[in-house]
């Protein structure tokens, strides 16, 4: 049997739709996105059919600009309405008649869910915008280079080679993975090195290829969550990709929140909260409850990140528990401003009072 495809349609008002998007903005769950120029309509596009129930709040949420509050206060019938259509394939931007295509097994689906006019005159211009600067999935090109080997990476990083090894990157995400193999390495200067570079590397090709970026993070904090796994600077490096921008890859802060449940990873978890709360603090403001009570933990490394981390987070709420750690001597290693340095758990814990005591003259 042939089969017969054709342009997909707004299921509302029939014109016509693009294919989905990216946003700029990154996800840990992704989904293609698009928005009806006739009826504004907003769509995602579920490639794999398994994973419908998220798409759909994705769209929702969309369709709101991410207002949580208006998303989930609306009723289905009275204040929108839905609809799905499929079998739909990405690549060719066509909805099919059989679920098999070029060799190709066909899952996709499109959810479209379109609000009434009331609250599309609050969000619908925003919503436009964003999808105006969304990244057209036809140009997600795997990046390969033939220039690409383990040692001209190791070589560029022993050399401070930073310039070629950026350039490399942008050519080829396989630099990303030989960063993170680069990380299992019992040397702590060393490893903190790798962590830096990261920060450094992912922020120049996240620039141009955020998806790429955003699929390796993905990764990369996966694999400290495997059964019996070592963080091994995971943590700290993603907290750091994080950091070098927050406005495109600030959702992935909550994976590193998850992390403060398992004991295992809390100093891991704490320094990468901190590092993240250096630039945008709001994305780990509830990281604040749990890093309080690491101060008083009997491990003093825990202590110091938690003290500095809650500087960073710029929290007066924990300012009596600082200063009870005024006395406390011990010393420890912490990575901050580019190198690896020994400071006592006093000597982080007043540095936090005075930075929560600017941030509070300064609001």
């Amino acid at each position: 049997m042939t089969t017969v495809s054709e342009e997909p349609r707004c299921p509302f008002c029939y014109h016509k739709i693009e294919q989905p998007k990216e946003l700029r903005e990154r996800k840990p769950v992704e989904f293609p996105l698009g928005v009806c120029g006739h009826c504004g309509a907003v769509y995602a596009c579920d490639a794999t059919g398994h994973n419908m129930g998220s798409a759909f709040i994705e769209t929702l949420l969309l369709a709101c600009n991410y207002d949580d509050f208006l998303a989930f206060s609306l009723s289905y019938g009275e204040d929108y309405i839905d609809a799905v259509i499929g079998p739909y394939d990405i690549i060719t931007h066509k909805i099919l008649s059989e679920k098999t295509y070029e060799d190709r097994y066909i899952r996709g689906v499109l959810l479209f869910v379109k609000l009434i006019q009331e609250f599309q005159e609050i969000a619908g211009e925003k919503v436009k915008k964003r999808i105006g600067t969304a990244m057209p999935v036809s140009e997600k090109k795997r990046l390969r280079s033939e220039k690409f080997s383990r040692e001209k990476v190791q070589g560029y990083v022993s050399e401070n080679n930073l310039e070629e090894l950026i350039a490399l990157a942008e050519e080829d995400s396989r630099v990303l993975s030989e960063l993170q193999r680069m990380l299992y390495t019992p040397d702590e200067n060393s490893r903190w090195r790798i962590i830096e570079i990261f920060g450094q590397v992912c922020g120049a090709v996240g620039k141009k290829r955020p998806d790429v970026v955003s699929k390796f993070l993905s990764r990369l904090l996966e694999s400290a969550k495997y059964p019996g796994a070592s963080a091994w600077g995971a943590l700290e490096a993603g907290g750091t990709i994080i950091s070098t921008n927050p406005d495109l890859f600030g959702e992935y802060s909550e994976a590193i929140l998850s992390f403060l449940k398992d004991k295992n990873f809390w100093k891991e978890a704490t320094w990468a909260i901190g590092k993240i709360a250096a630039v945008k603090p709001h994305l780990v403001r509830y990281a604040a409850r749990a890093l309080s009570l690491f101060l008083e933990d009997p491990d003093p490394t825990l202590r110091g990140y938690a003290a500095w981390a809650l500087g960073e987070l710029g929290n007066n709420d924990v300012i009596t528990a600082l200063k009870e750690l005024e006395t406390d001597e011990n010393k420890i290693s912490i990575f901050k401003e580019g190198t690896l340095q020994e400071a006592t758990v006093s000597r982080l814990s007043k540095e936090a009072l005075q930075k929560i005591d600017t941030c509070t003259n300064r609001s």
